[in-house]
């Protein structure tokens, strides 16, 4: 069983969680992810990380409700404790060696780009980050950002907040004032990571993305978050998450998404009508 220390709604739709597991804390690494079961029935669910501290013995996740799942975990209050929580899984992110190197967070993506950027700044890196959202009430971690970027740039869609337009509009003016961009990992919606990734193909930048596929037991061993890049068939667990974004098929990872929809939706409905059910069973 894993604790939770803390967990706070940060807007409309994510929540800020914070787990006590000193061994994953220790051992994972910027761009790895764990895998965690609320219950023991339950979905093994992967999750990015948006902090982790070894002295403390903490990892720190954002997420965002979606289905079942996600809906269970966000009943869920400090001091409470979950199934089980594995990691870490995936390969790390990787960095140059010199430069002035980008990232760009959208939505959810937020969360993963923070340790990332941390990490290339302790790699003395000039690190620029880009984060957006659709509009203000979704942005999060901006002032964790600012702590460690060299350059920062909001945006928002709607521009209640920061500059109006996507974080594809804030990477080509920077581009377009001369700014030198030698390497760029962007993470977020599929659609937003391939505007980036079409984006930076003619400027000649290196963009890495992170997949978020289907997975099942994030080991290797079904084969279900499959991705093809360069043509070639990789899994996005033992491989990635981190790819190469001029190589990856997006329209093929975004295919592969939409297979459970339905089955997810009726799963959620389900799930519904039975905390309702047993919430009016507590008050008869």
């Amino acid at each position: 069983m894993v604790k939770i220390l803390k967990h706070q709604r940060l807007n409309e739709t994510n929540y800020r969680i914070v787990f006590d597991s000193p061994l994953v804390a220790k051992k994972i690494r910027p761009g790895q992810f764990m895998v965690l079961r609320i219950r023991e029935d339950g979905e093994r669910i992967p999750m990015s990380l948006a902090d982790m501290d070894a002295e403390k013995g903490t990892v720190t996740v954002i997420y965002q409700i979606i289905g079942q799942s996600t809906t269970l975990l966000s009943t869920k209050k400090a001091g409470e404790e979950i199934c089980d929580l594995v990691g870490p899984m995936g390969v790390a992110s990787h960095y140059p060696e010199k430069g002035n190197f980008m990232v760009i967070g959208g939505g959810i993506g937020i969360a993963p780009i923070h340790p990332v950027a941390r990490e290339a700044k302790k790699r003395g890196l000039h690190v620029i980050g880009i984060i957006g959202a659709r509009t203000k009430d979704l942005l999060f971690y901006e002032e964790e950002m600012q702590k460690v970027t060299d350059e920062l740039y909001v945006t928002t869609d709607d521009g209640t907040y920061g500059k109006k337009g996507f974080v594809t509009d804030a990477l080509k003016e920077l581009h377009e004032r001369g700014k030198r961009i030698d390497h760029i990992l962007a993470i977020g919606p599929v659609p937003m990571m391939k505007f980036v990734t079409s984006t930076t193909r003619p400027m000649g930048i290196p963009t890495w993305v992170s997949l978020n596929p289907i997975m099942i037991d994030a080991t290797g061993m079904c084969g279900v978050c499959r991705v093809s890049v360069g043509g070639k068939t990789k899994f996005a667990c033992v491989d990635g998450p981190d790819f190469d974004g001029h190589q990856v098929d997006f329209d093929l990872l975004t295919k592969r998404l939409s297979m459970y929809e339905s089955y997810e939706r009726q799963s959620l409905e389900k799930f519904k009508r039975e905390c309702a059910k047993e919430a009016a069973l507590k008050k008869a």
